[in-house]
């Protein structure tokens, strides 16, 4: 037992040398909140490189280093239905990505958006061009908001297009 009150001892006389700083359990919220975002960012890696790989894309996009907390991927299959979209749009416009699969992203337009960049997005998607834009789009809630749209045309490695891909940021 004296070993055990050395060691007590030897431990508390240790620690109170140190300058380390207690936090409260509330950062343990930010971590957490953090961890959340993380885990998700790395599921859609995941499942964007089982799309490129099932559909033999060939593209000099990273796919991991395209997917961060601020920029929403969306993948829409040749006749634009969206087939795939990471898990972060909720932030950006308040829909989950599984309410927007099977539909176009023209669900996102409304009155407020500009016409004529509609027209110069759909002329590129039909030329199977890439396209960066500004456009306003609409969140769930009806409000508007101005979204920054890199869009880009995916062919598999026989050269047909099976995708486009766009990387959208609230501008």
């Amino acid at each position: 037992m004296l070993e055990f009150k050395e060691y007590d001892n030897g431990f508390f006389q240790n620690e109170s040398k140190l300058e380390t700083k207690k936090m409260p359990l509330t950062t343990w919220d930010l971590y957490g909140d953090f961890l959340n975002q993380l885990n998700k960012i790395i599921s859609d890696q995941n499942q964007l490189q089982l799309l490129a790989a099932f559909n033999s894309w060939k593209t000099d996009f990273n796919l991991n280093k395209s997917i961060d907390i601020d920029t929403v991927v969306v993948v829409t299959c040749p006749n634009l239905k969206i087939v795939f979209s990471t898990k972060n749009m909720v932030r950006m416009n308040g829909y989950h990505p599984e309410e927007v699969i099977g539909k176009s992203p023209k669900m996102f337009q409304g009155e407020a958006t500009c016409l004529q960049t509609s027209k110069e997005i759909s002329l590129a998607v039909k030329n199977q061009q890439p396209f960066d834009k500004i456009i306003t789009n609409y969140c769930k809630n009806g409000s508007t908001y101005q979204c920054h749209i890199k869009g880009f045309p995916v062919f598999n490695k026989s050269g047909e297009l099976t995708n486009f891909i766009a990387f959208e940021k609230a501008a």
